[in-house]
């Protein structure tokens, strides 16, 4: 039996993307950088600081900014994120994934958060989900972002389990990947063609039940 889940935020919890979304499109237009939805899709499960490279290559102007001035652009993206987040509530809470986490709980099985959003904590609280972890992986604590393992290795050893123990539920394709090099047993939230067609996939987060990962673990 797997002895912990590792869980991305956005995309499997609930859906802070269209935040990203409009908070990366309002600081493009700020700095001549016009981005739309199929771009986007190349930021979901990406570190703050790799999506706001992704952001200025795309609109070829890394060579416009010192570090400093960089650093100062994704603390300003945040800043508009996190005030469009203020009104998250338990109604944001996708389908399914209380019942999990619930169920989760009474199995013993250990429950840890592996998101690159460094106000995971803050969005769990708004949820009323922030107890329900054993812990939250700190994305400041790790050397490289997804699709590297890092934070999913970080997320398993926070609750004290090697990442082969563990589950990991991603909807990112850069989320997959780290979970598979990471060696615990990714499942995806999401399409084939997205995700690939050679790991477990539901095509909703109302299937990631606790009798469905137990099964595709025992497989």
């Amino acid at each position: 039996m797997f002895k912990g889940v590792l869980f991305d935020l956005d995309g499997v919890i609930t859906d802070t993307a269209e935040y990203h979304y409009q908070a990366w499109k309002k600081l493009g237009a700020e700095i001549g950088v016009t981005i739309d939805r199929h771009f986007n899709e190349q930021l979901k499960g990406v570190s703050r600081e790799d999506s706001l490279a992704r952001l200025l290559a795309h609109g070829g102007v890394e060579a416009n900014f010192s570090e400093t001035e960089k650093a100062e652009l994704a603390a300003r993206k945040n800043e508009y994120y996190v005030e469009m987040i203020q009104n998250v509530t338990p109604q944001d809470i996708y389908p399914g994934i209380t019942e999990l986490l619930t169920a989760l709980k009474q199995a013993g099985i250990k429950c840890s958060l592996a998101s690159a959003s460094k106000n995971g904590p803050f969005l769990l609280k708004k949820m009323e989900l922030f107890d329900t972890f054993d812990a939250i992986a700190d994305p400041a604590k790790v050397a490289h972002g997804k699709p590297a393992p890092d934070i999913f290795i970080l997320a398993a050893k926070e609750v004290g389990l090697d990442p082969a123990e563990c589950i990991g539920i991603e909807d990112a394709r850069a989320g997959i990947e780290a979970i598979i090099k990471s060696g615990a047993q990714p499942v995806g939230v999401g399409k084939p063609e997205v995700l690939g067609d050679t790991i477990p996939l539901v095509s909703s987060t109302e299937f990631l039940t606790f009798d469905y990962l137990t099964q595709i673990w025992t497989k």
